[in-house]
């Protein structure tokens, strides 16, 4: 019996000490602290959205380390540059998962670069949370370590046209694009869309990423006599395209996706940007805003960054906040495995950012599949539709 006993004890403090040897082993974590990467763009042509994103990051990890962190360990948010360049960001992955060692990568910026860095990422059983990217293969083909958070460009353009183009009465539609995997997701939702009405793109044109001018596109839409265009654009080139447009006195009805949802387009691109179409799945918080938690929210954003917060702001911080929620679920064995347990049967509960409700199961990785439709009026994004899913 005594034999017995012994044996049994042995057993299970050769267990803990495997469980103890496991949890040692999950990279970033330590007594004190979690270490989450991200990668933006700071230098390149969405560094706007990148330092917004990283400030609305930076502002919930300030206040959940003044409450004392999770379970007792602060968060240090490890932010890397990308120019939005998929090379660059295979290094900047390489740097935060190979030598900063960190435990999660959130929020990485853009369809491209993302594409680029998450094989480096998997290889070293990092998870790629809520990617700042509405691409399909942010959570296809399925992998254990992806989890998005945004309704698909292609399902957003594939909902919003068809209504768009019978609301209005357009028979010519046409589309610009950026030519990489962002812009063609954008346009094959544009092609689904029409098709479910018995229509085709009328005409398509494209750009490389970091264009500057759009007067030959811009051309070529207007000798087609479009009436509807949809953009595959992002900040500039949805104000360069429109810009030029209006200029050359070529208005037909502009859509554009939740990539060309921002204030930065009526505070760059003027009185030119009025009338524009975007989807979008997160409100932009405006410092006025009726919604008084919300217009709490912006008014602490802009006390800390001294600037207005934008829809990226509220990306970020949604993002770590979302981290949190789970990160405190899992308890003190925090570990790649236990992170996902708790995320596979985690609902999140729609926030004063107006996001619809968020749900994930081991095979569910796409939280929120509906999107909704807002319109420049006078300046400023107006709320056009209800959230629609596909």
């Amino acid at each position: 019996m005594m034999k017995t006993t012994l044996t049994a004890l042995a057993l299970a403090a050769s267990l803990a000490l495997g469980a103890g040897a496991a949890f040692a082993q999950s990279q970033g974590v330590s007594k004190d602290q979690i270490l989450v990467g991200t990668i933006q763009d700071l230098s390149g042509p969405l560094a706007a959205y990148g330092k917004q994103s990283r400030n609305g990051m930076q502002l919930r990890v300030d206040e959940i380390n003044e409450q004392g962190g999770v379970n007792g360990r602060k968060l240090k948010l490890l932010v890397e540059d990308s120019g939005y360049d998929p090379k660059k960001a295979v290094l900047a992955a390489q740097k935060l998962v190979n030598q900063e060692k960190i435990f999660i990568m959130a929020g990485h910026i853009g369809t491209a670069p993302n594409m680029a860095a998450m094989p480096v990422q998997f290889e070293k059983n990092v998870i790629n949370f809520f990617p700042i990217t509405a691409a399909r293969e942010m959570y296809e083909p399925f992998n254990r370590l992806k989890y998005s958070f945004a309704a698909t460009y292609y399902d957003q353009m594939r909902i919003a046209l068809p209504k768009l183009v019978k609301d209005k009465g357009a028979k010519k539609v046409c589309t610009i694009y950026q030519d990489d995997e962002f812009g063609l997701e954008v346009e094959r939702g544009a092609e689904a869309g029409l098709k479910s009405i018995g229509m085709e793109v009328a005409e398509k044109t494209s750009y490389k990423r970091g264009a500057t001018d759009f007067s030959s596109q811009v051309a070529k839409l207007k000798s087609s006599n479009c009436d509807l265009v949809v953009l595959g654009t992002i900040v500039r080139e949805t104000i360069g395209t429109v810009g030029e447009s209006r200029k050359t006195g070529f208005n037909p009805i502009f859509i554009g996706t939740s990539a060309a949802y921002t204030d930065l387009i009526h505070k760059l691109g003027g009185k030119a940007m009025d009338g524009i179409y975007a989807t979008m799945t997160v409100q932009n918080p405006y410092t006025d805003e009726q919604s008084q938690p919300l217009r709490f929210w912006a008014n602490k954003y802009k006390t800390k960054f001294n600037e207005d917060p934008t829809v990226f702001s509220a990306y970020g911080y949604e993002i770590i906040d979302a981290f949190i929620q789970v990160a405190q679920k899992t308890g003190a064995n925090l570990s790649t495995d236990s992170f996902i347990k708790v995320m596979d049967n985690t609902t999140f509960e729609p926030d004063m950012f107006g996001s619809p409700k968020m749900s994930f199961t081991a095979t569910k990785r796409l939280g929120n599949d509906q999107s909704r439709l807002s319109q420049i009026v006078d300046g400023k994004w107006k709320v056009m539709s209800d959230y629609v899913a596909p």
